[in-house]
């Protein structure tokens, strides 16, 4: 039933702004409220702060583990700027900053913070984004709001060693708060972390014999394998080492499922015997999205402790299987919220997209592969912001390519409900509402990287400012651009004296004619799909220009249907968009949005006239993804196929391509993917 508020979008019904509809109905105002009376000029204890401090260096793995390729740089280290800042900024102003204030899971009364509220991985998953939020930003108040659960955790460590509420003993939410003291660790140098962690890590080893990992921390011992090398690093404790390699005895072998890769077909509750009490069995978490998105850094990071070359390729190997199978146009595979199959009319679900991500961060550092850049960038700027709404006020649990309406409809979800795609605070399952906030903040602490033989990476690319150091010098480097809306990178360094290093630039495998610039001279030609090495003596105001030539080119998926991307951009057809509020959730609320155009387009393109489609670029606005302003336009011939039409709110699967259509030519206009919430992503293609 479809209730309370209707607003219809107006003139061009597909370019009516978001931001316009969000501020008539309220929605937006939650985004500027005032600071809480008790965070408002409160004079935070920030112990041992190194957010202003001198730059610091990543510490190396020490020996017996084999090196990284690069090594991610201590949080503070990156400071985001332009675009990539304001949508920080929106994340802050949205749920990102205020989740705490209307969301009892992570309010005051949680387990987390000594109450009796939810005690078990909605904390933890919480702070995990909102202290790199804070730090990125220097936040006095998102600081304030973080530090409650760290100095929490800190100062009620038990006597045996474990960490966290007392009401529950599972490992894996500590999993996630151990990542928390590793980053806060990293910003501030509070001496109280490493004792804690060793001791809670002492306990683990005395205790994992006699209670074993189990369920989600079974299929998750990555996570806490990553925090153990982290404190090895630090203490060169060998008892750390004997942790980490039960971890790997006591957890899933993943490497093994996709050895012999059985899960080639959409995952049914049947399938799983959910209805038997089994969402908990190998057989349903080991085809869960997020298990497997968090699963993908599993290989590189035991390849760490084992130092094999069969663990470093075991990424790719999960990689390829999931593209061939479950491979969706956004950069993500789909799973809603198990594995479900290539048409992209399913979903993915949000936790899976920040976990993979995350994934992809860590494995890029160990392994330093520039595909894994390319993919990160994908999914970073197009299925992360394709699932909030513009001010990030809400977020789905499931999101898809091909979406042409969000209302509550069983269809298409596997094993997930009716609410799976509303936009709101907590559609269909809460663990999104605590998890998404990692995402951006840990995308932009990703952009550069130190590597092993004492140079600096650019492994992603955003506007930011960068100060670490390499040997004893420091460097602050300034990088400008608009990437991904715009094709050129600019880097200024300024070491603090004349120092050699080798620099590296990944060069997108999608950037045929790239060029390099170094102080006006162009360099050699960049290799595609790698890093290019610039190995000199660097001085103040060094200038290094990338360009990258943004040409649109194809990608074919289901049924042999076409998208278009644009660099690390994906394109969609934005279908008008008719937002009815269903309910209010405290300071936000949920809604749903119903198509009020057609959206049944086949294109008419192919390799060879891709490239010559009509591009307009316009201004970034104040919203980087938003619909009205999108800085991105491109133009494409199509004609509407009648017989391609939604069951209960669901696309049907796309024709098999090519397809023929007496419809008239239109010209019509996609936009990035995440700039539509109603959209078509893959297409059919036309006969010729």
């Amino acid at each position: 039933m479809r209730i309370q508020i209707r607003v219809k979008n107006k003139s061009r019904g597909i370019f009516a702004s978001r931001r316009r509809f969000l501020k008539q109905t309220g929605f937006a105002a939650a985004g500027s409220l005032p600071v809480l009376g008790w965070l408002a000029g409160a004079e935070t204890s920030l112990v041992g702060s190194r957010a202003t401090s001198l730059p610091q260096s990543p510490i190396k793995n020490r020996v017996p583990l084999a090196p990284n390729a690069f090594y991610c740089l201590p949080l503070g280290s990156i400071r985001p700027t332009g675009w990539l800042h304001r949508q920080l900024e929106i994340q802050a102003a949205g749920l990102g900053g205020h989740l705490d204030e209307t969301w009892p899971d992570v309010g005051s009364n949680s387990g987390w913070l000594g109450g009796t509220g939810e005690s078990w991985e909605r904390g933890p998953y919480f702070v995990d984004g909102l202290l790199p939020l804070a730090y990125l930003l220097d936040d006095v108040r998102l600081k304030a709001k973080a530090h409650r659960y760290i100095e929490w955790t800190l100062n009620h460590q038990a006597a045996d060693g474990i960490i966290g509420p007392g009401s529950n003993n599972d490992w894996w939410p500590r999993m996630v708060m151990l990542k928390v003291l590793t980053q806060y660790e990293e910003a501030t140098g509070d001496a109280r972390v490493i004792p804690v962690m060793s001791r809670y890590f002492d306990y683990q080893l005395k205790n994992l014999p006699s209670r074993p990992l189990r369920d989600w921390g079974k299929f998750r011992w990555q996570d806490n394998a990553l925090s153990v090398i982290w404190l090895y690093n630090r203490t060169g404790d060998s008892k750390l080492l004997d942790l980490a390699r039960l971890l790997h005895q006591q957890g899933f072998n993943w490497q093994a499922q996709y050895a012999d890769f059985k899960f080639t077909q959409p995952i049914t509750p049947e399938f799983i015997k959910l209805k038997d009490g089994n969402g908990l069995g190998d057989l349903a978490l080991s085809t869960h999205g997020v298990n497997n998105g968090q699963a993908l850094k599993a290989a590189p990071v035991w390849s760490v402790i084992s130092n094999s070359e069969t663990d470093r390729r075991g990424l790719q190997q999960m990689l390829t299987a999931l593209d061939t199978y479950h491979g969706l146009p956004n950069g993500m595979f789909s799973c809603d919220e198990h594995f479900a199959g290539r048409n992209p009319s399913q979903g993915s679900e949000l936790c899976t997209v920040v976990e993979t991500m995350f994934s992809l961060e860590q494995s890029l550092a160990i392994l330093g592969d520039a595909a894994l850049g390319d993919r990160l960038e994908r999914i970073a700027f197009n299925a992360l912001p394709g699932t909030f709404t513009d001010d990030m006020w809400a977020h789905q649990y499931n999101q898809e390519p091909n979406q042409v309406e969000v209302s509550l409809h069983r269809k298409p979800w596997t094993t997930d409900g009716p609410e799976s795609n509303l936009f709101g605070l907590e559609p269909n399952f809460g663990c999104c509402t605590a998890n998404f906030h990692q995402g951006w903040p840990k995308f932009a602490a990703s952009l550069w990287m130190a590597s092993h033989d004492g140079g600096l990476v650019a492994a992603v690319y955003s506007p930011c400012e960068v100060h670490t150091k390499v040997g004893n010098t420091t460097v602050h480097i300034v990088e400008e651009t608009e990437y991904p809306f715009r094709g050129t990178v600019r880097i200024t360094l300024n070491p603090s004296a004349e120092i050699k290093f080798p620099l590296r630039l990944r060069i997108p495998a999608w950037a045929e004619g790239a060029t390099l610039q170094l102080n006006g001279q162009q360099v050699a030609t960049p290799k595609l799909a790698g890093f290019t090495k610039i190995d000199r003596v660097w001085k103040m105001g060094d200038i290094v220009e990338l360009r990258f030539p943004l040409a649109a080119r194809l990608s074919h998926g289901y049924n042999d249907s076409v998208s278009i991307n644009r660099g690390p951009l994906v394109f969609s057809y934005p279908i008008g968009e008719d937002w009815v509020k269903l309910r209010d959730r405290g300071m936000t609320a949920d809604w749903q949005i119903f198509p009020s155009s057609q959206w049944n387009y086949a294109l008419s393109v192919n390799e060879g006239t891709v490239q010559t489609l009509a591009v307009d670029e316009h201004p970034l606005g104040p919203y980087p993804f938003g619909l009205m302003e999108a800085p991105v336009q491109l133009h494409v011939a199509a004609r509407k196929v009648p017989t391609w039409r939604a069951v209960d709110g669901v696309a049907e699967p796309i024709p098999q391509s090519p397809v023929k259509s007496d419809e008239v030519e239109e010209t019509i206009t996609l936009v990035p993917y995440a700039a539509a919430k109603l959209r078509i992503t893959s297409f059919p293609q036309l006969k010729t």
